[in-house]
């Protein structure tokens, strides 16, 4: 009896993704970079655009590869794009693959017998990594878009990044808006993500601050009665 036959389909798939997480990594780095240089390096530049090309590629074909297997590997059949819908998103929208680098980040700490930082320490670093990827990407995203449109207030990659950091902070100045659809698309996500992470780490820094404040009323005692 095969080997595939005996080791249930969750073990199998765990094993996939712990010989996965690093090489996935590094794919989605080179994506990250890949995309950058295509939005940010001179049109028609040699063999600069050609090899982004060529690494954008190549890393989807991986991620594809990688859905595929896991998909297989999980027994959920169709259940799989529901229950994994993130991957499917990502798989599906290029803007959206450079989270894979804050995705595997997280597995690798998962998988980890005794990880390094606290549940509130974990909370805080991913949602920091999510919003500099997020952030970054947004940036590249909407610069690409609005560089050219008409009216645009959003002529070269600083004022892309400004644009990110306000709207991720939630702080919105209104200096600088999209003004293209797709533009104006990736601005309602990065509001909405915004959103989701200042809450998690208001929450998770509030939740700690409660546990230091209660464990140091266990330290010291009741106050004595006079």
């Amino acid at each position: 009896m095969s080997d595939r036959a005996t080791v249930p389909a969750p073990r199998r798939l765990t094993r996939w993704e712990h010989r996965t997480d690093v090489p996935l990594l590094v794919a989605s780095l080179l994506y990250l970079a890949g995309y950058a240089v295509r939005v940010l390096v001179p049109p028609h530049t040699e063999p600069w655009n050609d090899a982004a090309l060529a690494v954008i590629g190549a890393t989807w074909f991986l991620f594809a590869l990688d859905y595929g297997v896991r998909l297989r590997l999980s027994g959920l059949g169709r259940r799989f794009v529901r229950v994994h819908w993130l991957d499917t998103l990502v798989l599906l929208l290029p803007p959206l693959r450079p989270l894979r680098v804050v995705q595997i980040l997280t597995r690798v700490q998962l998988h980890r017998e005794r990880p390094r930082l606290s549940l509130y320490g974990r909370v805080m670093a991913y949602a920091g990594t999510s919003a500099l990827v997020l952030g970054f990407t947004a940036s590249l995203a909407v610069y690409q878009q609005e560089r050219d449109a008409p009216d645009s207030t959003i002529r070269t990659f600083g004022d892309a990044v400004w644009w990110a950091c306000a709207t991720l902070t939630t702080v919105g100045y209104g200096d600088a808006v999209p003004v293209t659809p797709l533009g104006r698309v990736i601005a309602a996500a990065l509001m909405a993500c915004g959103l989701a992470l200042l809450g998690a780490v208001t929450g998770s820094f509030s939740s700690w601050l409660v546990q230091v404040f209660a464990r140091q009323q266990d330290d010291t005692g009741p106050p004595e009665s006079r």
